[in-house]
């Protein structure tokens, strides 16, 4: 797959998976589980480089794409 995420997006990313993260322990309950998911899936995006909602529209963040 192309990468479609670029460095600062990256960074971005990365930094709202660590406060919703930290949120998630702080908050708990059904909301908590939700950032969970949040923090899982901008973690996710941010090391693997690709967002599969950015595919579709044909958006890239990705300077060498």
């Amino acid at each position: 797959m192309k990468l479609n995420v670029g460095t600062t997006d990256r960074k971005i990313r990365i930094a709202i998976a660590i406060v919703a993260a930290i949120l998630a322990v702080v908050v708990g309950g059904t909301f908590g589980v939700v950032l969970w998911v949040v923090a899982a899936i901008m973690l996710a995006t941010g090391i693997v480089r690709v967002c599969p909602l950015y595919l579709p529209f044909k958006i890239s963040t990705n300077k060498g794409a």
